[in-house]
């Protein structure tokens, strides 16, 4: 069985991750979604290892402390995290595995396992993505410049990413992220470690 590809996916807020992703899923069928662990109480809804891991903080320090996340980071005063062993799980069984975190996750992804194939999701242009943060209508106006800030800051990360794709139509940006998985399930690299494992 060949392994599957580790995919991290990283795009500033408004970009259309969720939709692109939501897409791609329904075309991929050997295509999972990494699963984070984090300290936050759980939501009404949600399930323990469907949604999130819940971890409490000593058992999420504990994770970091022995390696046993691929990334990790602290928002709003909880802790927020991949298990390396759930992911690793599913790419031995030859699914395809799907993160989406920010910048600097991917960036310690990238440092943990080399081969993970990285790829920043970025708007047509700066306008289009103020006018999608705008066309949402819930979100403040101070926030929506908060948020390009930090798109700002987040591309300049863009070079350090093996593939950019621009978010225009959500069809065509989950079949370039399709073509991705597919590119990669080709490289040579990959088949031959494969036979030679065989």
């Amino acid at each position: 069985m060949k392994k599957g590809v580790l995919l991290v996916l990283s795009g500033p807020s408004g970009v259309g991750k969720s939709t692109a992703v939501a897409e791609l899923m329904r075309h991929r069928p050997q295509l999972r979604f990494s699963i984070s662990a984090t300290t936050r109480p759980a939501r009404p809804g949600e399930m323990d290892g469907v949604h999130y891991y819940f971890k409490s903080r000593a058992e999420f320090d504990a994770m970091v402390a022995r390696g046993a996340l691929l990334e990790h980071a602290e928002y709003v005063g909880n802790g927020y995290g991949t298990p390396a062993a759930p992911v690793d799980k599913l790419l031995c069984e030859g699914y395809d595995v799907l993160l989406d975190i920010e910048v600097q996750g991917a960036m310690q992804v990238k440092r943990a396992r080399p081969d993970a194939v990285l790829v920043f999701l970025a708007a047509p242009s700066f306008e289009e993505l103020e006018r999608r943060l705008n066309g949402r209508g819930d979100t403040a106006p101070e926030l929506v410049q908060r948020r390009l800030e930090t798109a700002r800051r987040e591309f300049q990360f863009a070079d350090r990413y093996d593939y950019l794709v621009v978010s225009d139509k959500v069809e065509k940006t989950a079949g370039e992220l399709d073509a991705i998985f597919t590119a990669e399930h080709c490289r040579t690299s990959a088949n031959f470690t494969q036979r030679k494992e065989e």
